[in-house]
């Protein structure tokens, strides 16, 4: 029997909650923040909001291991968090079902000029030799460390 394991990594971000959440949830800011890792997100249905269907295409530093990844929103927090049910892609492929959280949390005392970026996953693998989702994990982290240096 297939069991459902659950993994999560945060960060510290020298930016508020608001502003990470806007550059997460604008597609044209997402695209831009580093294209190493993503080279671009879109809504192929809806606006962002639960139902909505948003495709990440990776960046080269990145393949070999996932190049896209279609999402199914699933439920937003304003400000907050937003979850994701992943529906196509080599995540899928490897991992069904895979859902993922973004979280913003703004620290206490620094509210506007500090959050904690948390990524969070629970998953079941496929095949039981199929690796857990750590390259995922650092990805995401990385990714989210680089809002730091985008200028949008």
């Amino acid at each position: 029997m297939k069991t459902t394991s659950m993994m999560r990594g945060e960060i510290e971000l020298k930016m508020s909650a608001y502003k990470a959440w806007e550059i997460f949830t604008n597609n044209e800011k997402l695209s831009k923040v580093d294209p190493h890792l993503l080279s671009s997100a879109e809504y192929l249905q809806g606006d962002g909001s639960p139902g909505s269907i948003r495709l990440f295409k990776l960046g080269p530093g990145l393949h070999g291991y996932v190049n896209e990844s279609i999402q199914k929103i699933e439920k937003v927090e304003t400000g907050r968090c937003i979850d994701y049910q992943v529906l196509g892609g080599q995540l899928h492929e490897m991992y069904d079902p895979y859902h993922v959280t973004f979280s913003f949390i703004p620290i206490e005392g620094k509210e506007a000029e500090r959050c904690i970026a948390e990524w969070k996953t629970e998953f079941t693998q496929i095949l039981p030799e199929i690796p857990q989702p750590e390259k995922a994990k650092d990805a995401a982290l990385q990714f989210l460390k680089s809002f730091e240096k985008f200028e949008g």
